[in-house]
């Protein structure tokens, strides 16, 4: 049985670029749990709460339900659910779930193989991270589901995925003169910018390509609630920051709040700025909520 093709092949639903990750972020958790306990089952009513922050924090934006991906994953493959009337799932409704004390867990076949080769569950886990997220998303994602994937197969994938984003990064950090594009951020050790990042627009695991129409340079903490939709880009190329976002702290304040309505710092003239379907995939799949007014001069 090939389960990595299997696992990059799972069946959801699409409709240009619209994310739904719902399959893969229950098929990630499956395996964090596989790791920890073997032979351990899911009851959907013990999972149901974990599912639920895993869909609010990595998932699309509008609003979603854990009951989707515990029953549709098993048309896939790797995933079973009984009942105490026997094997099958109920249906997607949360009551039916719940009641009938619906309990899930890896495909019999797949659980042998994972016993069989280890290494088989670092694969399937990083191609579901590569094929779904962001890189900047990846470590905090695998101990959200408690997923350890530190191997010599993991770090063999990891190095070939940053040499095919290198050329990215250097055009794109070039382009707007090795600062973050949201807060100016230009530091350096010697001649050499620490900090700095290029941060696809349109995420890669999703069809946007590595240009600089599709690139922005941001700071590792801009980086971060960019993909995590605190932050975007407005169609006047000025920051977004999401009313759900809240900090009280002076730090919060400044590096993130007051951004509101603040012009993107580059790129340099002649480099193309941000495309305006990259921007409006981001808004539409990563960004949460509505944003903020813009803070007063």
């Amino acid at each position: 049985m090939d389960w990595l093709e299997r696992t990059t092949k799972l069946r959801q639903w699409t409709r240009s670029g619209t994310r739904a990750p719902h399959k893969p972020l229950l098929l990630l958790y499956a395996l964090g749990r596989f790791q920890e306990d073997a032979d351990g089952e899911l009851p959907f009513s013990a999972v149901e709460d974990d599912l639920r922050r895993l869909l609010t924090e990595y998932g699309p934006p509008h609003r979603t339900t854990p009951a989707y991906p515990f029953h549709h994953l098993v048309s896939d493959g790797v995933w079973e659910v009984r009942t105490a009337r026997g094997p099958g799932s109920p249906g997607t409704g949360l009551r039916e779930l719940r009641e009938s004390g619906a309990t899930g867990r890896l495909a019999p076949d797949l659980r042998t193989d994972l016993r069989r080769d280890p290494d088989l569950l670092h694969r399937m886990a990083r191609s579901l991270l590569d094929l779904h997220f962001p890189p900047s998303l990846h470590s905090e994602l695998c101990e959200a589901v408690g997923l350890d994937l530190e191997s010599a197969e993991t770090e063999r994938l990891f190095a070939a995925r940053q040499r095919r984003d290198r050329r990215m990064r250097e055009l794109v950090l070039t382009a707007y003169e090795f600062q973050c594009a949201f807060c100016g951020y230009d530091g350096r050790i010697g001649a050499v910018s620490v900090g700095l990042e290029a941060a696809h627009v349109h995420w890669w695991a999703f069809g946007g390509p590595d240009r600089v129409d599709n690139g922005l340079c941001l700071c590792s903490l801009h980086h971060k609630l960019f993909d995590k939709g605190v932050l975007g880009v407005g169609d006047d190329h000025r920051v977004l920051v999401s009313q759900s976002f809240v900090g009280h702290s002076a730090a919060a304040r400044a590096q993130v709040t007051a951004l509101a309505g603040r012009p993107l710092t580059g790129p340099q003239p002649g480099a193309r700025r941000v495309a305006d379907d990259h921007r409006a995939w981001h808004f539409s799949e990563v960004f949460r909520g509505e944003p903020r007014p813009s803070v007063p001069a």
